[in-house]
């Protein structure tokens, strides 16, 4: 894709669509299972393609994405937000998420865009909390 990022989380935006639709505890081991998934296969890429977090690795968008969305009120409104927020976060990488992606292996192409989703998901809960009250 011409900006791998990004196409990597509108299939995060594309899963959540159908993973929001399950309770909590089925959705956390979604997102378990993906960081884990992610991590593996992250790891063997960047061994295979040759290279540190490839551009066509995009496992760690889909992951974070649906990290941020963890106990976020259900609504493309919020789904929107959290896409906007994300690609916002995962590219500014602000302290200390910048650091966090200097750790080698699938680990360090996973956890940047893990901080990114808690950053994330702090706003949005800002922005309900202002919202719902």
């Amino acid at each position: 894709p011409v900006a791998p990022g990004t196409a990597g989380t509108l299939l995060g935006v594309l899963v959540y669509a159908v993973a929001s639709g399950l309770s909590l505890v089925p959705y956390l081991l979604l997102c378990f299972a993906l960081i884990l998934l992610g991590t593996w296969a992250a790891g063997r890429a960047e061994t295979i393609l040759g290279g540190k977090d490839d551009s066509r690795i995009v496992i760690d968008e889909v992951a974070g994405y649906l990290v941020a969305m963890i106990l976020i009120p259900s609504g493309w409104a919020f789904a929107v937000a959290g896409f906007f927020l994300f690609r916002f976060f995962d590219i500014v990488k602000p302290f200390p998420i910048y650091r966090m992606q200097r750790l080698k292996g699938g680990l360090g192409v996973m956890i940047d865009d893990l901080g990114a989703a808690v950053y994330t998901n702090i706003v949005l809960r800002i922005i309900s909390w202002s919202v719902n009250g």
